[in-house]
Order: structure tokens, then sequence, then C-alpha cells
């Protein structure tokens, strides 16, 4: 496989666009466009799913949104109009002009999954061979709900820190921040190691800003430009093919993945045994296998 980087003209700005492509592709493989989680984060974690181009002989295109990694741009500051759902979707269609991408596969995890909810309910785009849903919702609300329902995982003082911070709106305390880093290692992930792959281990540069005014503080109270993000009573509009995967320890808690299986026709889940928020980082190999099996039957 070899890599290939770019910048695509966005609202006045550049997208980095970052592309996969293998040593030996089949033409008959639709590419895939994976979009990364936040809002706020970065490709960077997507890395680890490279070698699906070799083993797969298929293109994959994975990139910074706008306000995130290398994506930003000093000239963004204090712009908080930019961070809403229009901003990332428009995006998202102005990669797949710049790059030609007639024929894809979506691959969204977190917000990144709800960033492929919105672009497939309210465009109705062409090209779309199927969707995978990693890890993600299609209701802040019952997200919200089943974030609280998980506090009863953490001692009484963490519990009691985050509801206070809820209620106080200062998120600045250090028994707030301890508590809402426990809650994070339990559903999401850990601090990354020496042992870890570098691409977990790499900075992510900015997204602060996008995620405080797209999302929230943190995961559990939507407060931003998303937080009435609710297409639980659209899903039947999706009409390609849907893969669901969540972990059993993911902040997309099985309720919440079994409302996207359930509403999605004809959609089919997966639920990774012992795994947080990063199926493909915790369970790599089956991941990989996975998408080997989803993908082909799909194109």
């Amino acid at each position: 496989m070899h890599v290939e980087e770019t910048y695509v003209p966005y609202l006045g700005y550049q997208t980095y666009v970052r592309v996969v492509r293998p040593d030996e592709p089949d033409p008959a493989r639709a590419p895939l466009v994976l979009l990364h989680g936040g809002p706020g984060s970065t490709h960077n974690y997507f890395e680890l799913l490279d070698p699906l181009a070799d083993l797969d002989h298929r293109t994959l295109v994975t990139y910074d949104q706008l306000g995130c990694g290398r994506s930003w741009d000093d000239a963004m500051a204090n712009k908080p109009e930019l961070w809403c759902a229009d901003t990332w979707v428009g995006e998202l269609e102005a990669v797949r002009e710049a790059l030609g991408l007639d024929r894809v596969h979506l691959l969204g995890q977190s917000w990144g999954g709800m960033l492929a909810i919105i672009y497939l309910c309210d465009r109705q785009p062409a090209g779309v061979r199927s969707v995978v849903l990693s890890s993600t919702l299609a209701s802040a609300a019952l997200w919200s709900q089943e974030g609280h329902r998980r506090l009863r995982y953490l001692a009484p003082g963490e519990r009691e820190a985050i509801l206070a911070a809820e209620a106080s709106g200062d998120f600045s305390t250090s028994a707030y921040l301890a508590a809402i880093d426990r809650y994070m290692e339990l559903f999401c992930a850990g601090a990354p190691s020496e042992r870890d792959p570098e691409c977990l281990r790499r900075p992510k540069g900015h997204g602060r800003e996008s995620y405080v005014a797209g999302w929230g503080q943190n995961e559990l109270m939507p407060s931003g430009t998303l937080a009435g993000y609710d297409y639980s009573g659209r899903l039947d509009e999706i009409c390609c093919p849907a893969l669901v995967v969540s972990g059993t320890q993911d902040l997309c808690s099985p309720l919440v993945a079994k409302q996207m299986a359930d509403g999605i026709p004809g959609a089919r889940w997966e639920l990774f045994e012992g795994c947080r928020h990063m199926c493909f980082a915790e369970d790599r190999a089956r991941y990989l296998a996975l998408l080997q099996e989803w993908l082909p039957a799909h194109d």
C-alpha cells in the first residue's frame, strides 16, 4: 500500500485528506471513506485500518474534519457558527466531489456515524454502497440517558462530582476532571501508553473548540449545536445496507446500538465483547475480518 496526502478547499479553508491505496487495486471495489469522531478528533486512529487496503484491494480515504487536526486554521478561532452539522455534511460532499468518489462505502465512528446518518437521511446521496455505523448513535437524548445511567459504575464521590458540574456549569474542578477521566477510561479509552501504536499516541492538535461548540463539555451532557440531534424516527430512510458495530463496554451502550439496528431496514449488528468505544483498536483482527467480509458483499 502507499499513502497520498492532499488538501481539499472548503469554505475558504483547507481540509486535510489522507488516501491509502493498495498495491494491487481491484477496480470493482468501491473506496471506503472513514468519518472520525468528536466532533474534534482526527483521522489518526483510523490508521489502524490501513492494512485493509492491501487485504481487501480497496482504497481507503480518511480526512481531518474542519476545525480538527491538520484541518485547523487560526482564522477559525472564535467562529462558533462553523461548528454545526451543515458544515461537516457539506465538507463530506466536497471531499467526494474533489476526489471523484462516485461509488463509496462509508464508515462513521462515534460522531462520524452521526454525520453518516445525517448525510444519508438529509441528502440521500447517490453511489453509497453501504454504511458501517461504529460506536455511534441515532439520538443524543438516549445517549445522554444511557451515559447518566452508567454513572452507577463510578464511586459515589465521582458520580456526585459529575452531577455537581452538570448542575453548576463549572467543569474545572479537580474532582470533576478526575471523575470524567475515570468515566472515559471505563467506556471510551484510557491514556495511551508507549506500547500503543504511534497513531494513537500522536497529538491531535486542535479540536476542542469544535467539540464544545458542536457537542458540549463531555459525552454525557450534549449542549452544543448537536444537542437536539435525533434521527431515531428517520432511520428507515437509510436505504443502503447498514452494519452496526459496538462494544459491550462502549459509550454506545447495547441499547443505543439496538435502536439503530432495529430502526434501519435489514441492518446487521455486531457486538464486540469486552470492547469500549474503539472496537477497531481493541479487537483489530476481528474488526478487519468483519470489514473484509462486509464490504465485498455490498460492492
